[in-house]
């Protein structure tokens, strides 16, 4: 086994430990940046009469689950082993989709109650047309032994995933074809792209190790490097309800603001009961009220309702590792991570009460 291999596999591993100062989500076990990928155009992955498809079983909703997104007024959560299960009733009840993977699902996304896609180790990307009830293999690179790590997709046809080793793959037939852009990015040195989130009337953002931080105002076309507040790795970015506005965090509870797309930053201070965060924050979601939840290790949970200004910071008891947070499309929170899926079934603004009782 190749010791991009090797790492790649240890990356489940980390995210186990709540100690360890890695995200559950997006960060790879590597100790440095050892190549950059292939540039070249991507064909679509071929349907494999042999291809595994992941094993049901009723402890898949208790296995690591790494991201959740809606779909319409579905919930839709992808993990590892290639799980992927659905939920109807607000995340009371879990049906398992039929996937053809048994990789590890690291990030998914919705454009409506339809069409969603899903990425995970050795470049895959999975996409469903029926709500993620089943889904199909668009795209595949064992060779590049390297995860995507987040996708993001503008409507039907134009979407963008990013991962490992400075990974930047485009579509804009619906992922029918991916062709590999990461020459459009300032990253000779490879670094690792953690997360890719859009920003109200302004454009996109990605975020990586090493404190890389990319922005592109004409949605995807071109990018420019931007001075990083952070040195540190970032995990995600989280665009709010105001034009210009968003938040990226990343290890040791380091979370910064801007509200001119990035141009000038600003640290939010956290602190729970023990004092200031030290916790790394994996995910986040805006919620329809325009409120802001994220999370992060030891069950670190944080509401803004002041467009990430300030939050208000809790620990669930268990001290479970979260690794992305929801909504069920009515306000109440669903999360996700070490331990498989949370239900709260109550809105953010009783995130006390909610957590105590976990």
């Amino acid at each position: 086994m190749s010791e991009p291999k090797r790492r790649a596999q240890a990356r489940a591993s980390l995210r186990l430990a709540a100690a360890v100062p890695r995200s559950l989500r997006f960060t790879l076990a590597l100790c440095g940046v050892l190549g950059v990928l292939p540039l070249a155009a991507a064909p679509a992955l071929a349907q494999d009469e042999n291809v595994q498809y992941s094993i049901e079983s009723p402890k898949a909703v208790q296995g690591l689950i790494l991201d959740i997104a809606l779909a319409g007024k579905r919930l839709v959560a992808v993990g590892e082993r290639g799980h992927i299960l659905y939920s109807d009733d607000s995340g009371r009840n879990w049906i398992q989709s039929r996937v053809p993977t048994r990789q590890l699902l690291t990030a998914v996304t919705f454009v409506d109650q339809q069409h969603g896609w899903a990425v995970g180790h050795d470049a895959l990307i999975l996409a469903t047309q029926d709500g993620g009830a089943t889904w199909t293999g668009q795209f595949e690179d064992r060779e590049r032994e390297a995860p995507l790590l987040d996708i993001w997709f503008r409507d039907t046809q134009y979407g963008l995933a990013v991962g490992a080793y400075g990974a930047l793959l485009e579509t804009r037939n619906g992922g029918r074809t991916w062709q590999d852009i990461s020459d459009r990015l300032d990253n000779e040195e490879g670094l690792h792209l953690n997360g890719i989130a859009a920003v109200k009337q302004s454009g996109l953002v990605i975020v990586g190790e090493m404190g890389a931080l990319y922005r592109s105002a004409d949605w995807g076309e071109t990018w420019e490097r931007l001075e990083s507040p952070y040195e540190g790795t970032l995990f995600g970015a989280l665009g709010t309800a105001r034009s210009g506005t968003l938040l990226i965090y990343g290890l040791r509870g380091n979370l910064y603001r801007s509200a001119d797309f990035g141009d000038s930053w600003r640290p939010v201070s956290l602190r729970d009961a023990n004092g200031e965060l030290a916790f790394g924050l994996n995910g986040g979601t805006l919620l329809a009220d325009g409120s802001l939840v994220l999370v992060g290790h030891g069950g670190s949970i944080l509401h803004s309702e002041d467009e990430g200004r300030s939050f208000t910071v809790f620990n669930r008891p268990d001290r479970l590792s979260l690794s992305a947070v929801a909504d069920d499309g009515a306000g109440r929170l669903v999360l996700v991570g070490q331990g498989g899926i949370h239900a709260l079934g109550l809105p953010a603004a009783k995130l006390a009460d909610a957590v105590q009782k976990q």
